[in-house]
């Protein structure tokens, strides 16, 4: 044993020299990280831990609390929506924000970093924790602020941005969005104008839903449009609030007839947006979300956006039949005339047994399916000879998986890149552009082409 106790001795300094690192250096070095970490944040109240804000300006002491129901709520001046977005910004800058370098410690005099009347001061809670952040002028770089932290009394240099906290305003932190609205979550839409309405609804297939008029026609209803038209209406907010009250009541007896009555039903429930523009010469646009609630100034653009005829709705593509749906495909023009027929998911030129182009031959039907009217000529189709169509330029005429027509397009005359059009999904005349008189092949063109090469010789 004894010849073994150099290497006892060694594992003993070794295993204690490992006990020192590990109880008493490591855990020094990370609470020096952790302070060094620290001293570089702005703010020391964990995020998710807050409850509570004040930010007071020159004009306002806005007061707000989180819930777990809605999230941030104003609770003084007046209680209302908070603007979510407006409140998640101003934290994440304090939050994110950064040390640049303490300033002064303690400082007996604060007007040379204009925190003796700072342009904000941000006060944060955090259940029984608390913070206050005085913000001042800008530092020597335009994109930095001084602010003092009350908690330690220190000047700080920041790198937080001025548009974070100057100019803000009541205004600014309430709820500016009309309707509680996610796209996905709309089931229908109702649209009422003085003399009709427009009623949608999306149906449930698969793998995709489709939105659907519903009123005054039972049709399919085109799909960009609607999404759009949800867009437009997430999108719809208030550029100014007039809250219960005589301004409030004195400006409801203008408003007499809505130009349009927005109606949305979600399975959580349903609401309602109206829509006002009392004096057109004046620019003024207005809307009302509810009877004794607050009027909203609105851009007036937001009226020309929400009041659509019926054709804007309307599923567009002329012929009539979706492309998946189609068996078989006649085509005529003034130099070719063909049948497309789809056996079995693979398409064959009738009376021909060559092999198709499956690629060219695919591109060209989705094209005819899925060519859409640019504006309309007239509602109904009256006389044809002006638009060509007595004898078109093109005339496709496709059968569905039942054996029976279901599509027809026929493009008659065309100039400046557009031509006049027919089809079976929407009675008029339209116009369309000209370019599938141009795309549609001749026969030999959809055939495989056979390259004459001959193999190789091993």
């Amino acid at each position: 044993m004894m010849r073994y106790w150099p290497t006892v001795l060694m594992a003993l300094v070794l295993a204690g020299l490992g006990l020192y690192l590990y109880a008493i250096e490591l855990p020094q070095q990370k609470s020096h990280e952790q302070q060094e970490t620290a001293d570089k944040k702005v703010l020391l109240l964990d995020q998710q831990t807050l409850t509570g804000l004040t930010v007071k300006t020159d004009r306002h002491e806005l007061v707000f609390a989180r819930t777990p129901e809605k999230g941030w709520m104003m609770t003084a001046p007046l209680k209302t929506d908070a603007d979510q977005r407006e409140l998640q910004n101003l934290i994440r800058a304090l939050v994110t924000g950064a040390v640049t370098r303490i300033v002064e410690d303690r400082p007996a005099n604060l007007t040379p970093y204009g925190l003796d009347d700072p342009i904000t001061t941000v006060t944060i809670t955090a259940g029984t924790e608390r913070e206050t952040l005085s913000i001042g002028d800008s530092g020597p770089l335009s994109s930095t602020l001084y602010v003092l932290r009350e908690s330690d009394r220190k000047v700080l240099l920041t790198n937080l941005a001025p548009k974070d906290f100057v100019n803000k305003t009541l205004m600014t932190f309430r709820r500016k969005d009309l309707l509680h609205l996610s796209q996905g979550d709309v089931e229908q839409i109702r649209l009422t104008y003085p003399t009709t309405e427009i009623a949608l609804y999306q149906t449930q297939e698969k793998p995709k839903s489709k939105w659907r008029l519903r009123y005054p026609i039972e049709a399919e209803a085109d799909q960009t449009e609607v999404r759009t038209l949800l867009f437009r209406l997430e999108d719809l907010k208030a550029l100014g609030i007039v809250d219960p009250g005589p301004e409030r009541d004195a400006l409801a007896n203008t408003l007499t007839v809505p130009k349009v009555k927005v109606a949305i039903h979600t399975a959580e429930g349903d609401q309602t947006v109206k829509l006002y523009q009392p004096d057109q010469a004046s620019g003024e646009a207005f809307a009302e979300t509810n009877p004794s609630g607050p009027l909203y100034r609105i851009n007036p653009t937001a009226i020309k956006d929400l009041t659509k005829e019926l054709f804007s709705f309307q599923d567009k593509r002329l012929l009539g039949i979706d492309y998946t749906d189609i068996a078989m495909l006649s085509v005529k023009t003034a130099t070719e005339h063909y049948v497309l027929i789809n056996q079995q998911k693979e398409w064959v030129m009738e009376d021909r047994p060559e092999p198709l182009d499956q690629q060219a031959t695919d591109l060209f039907v989705s094209r005819v399916a899925n060519v859409p009217a640019e504006e309309r000529v007239i509602k109904q189709a009256g006389p044809l000879a002006p638009y060509g169509l007595v004898a078109p330029a093109a005339e496709f005429i496709a059968t569905g998986r039942d054996g029976k027509i279901a599509g027809k397009l026929s493009i008659g005359s065309h100039a400046n890149g557009l031509a006049y059009a027919m089809g079976q999904r929407i009675p008029g005349i339209f116009q369309i552009r000209a370019d599938l008189l141009t795309q549609v092949p001749a026969k030999s063109d959809l055939f495989v082409q056979k390259t004459g090469k001959t193999p190789a010789t091993p």
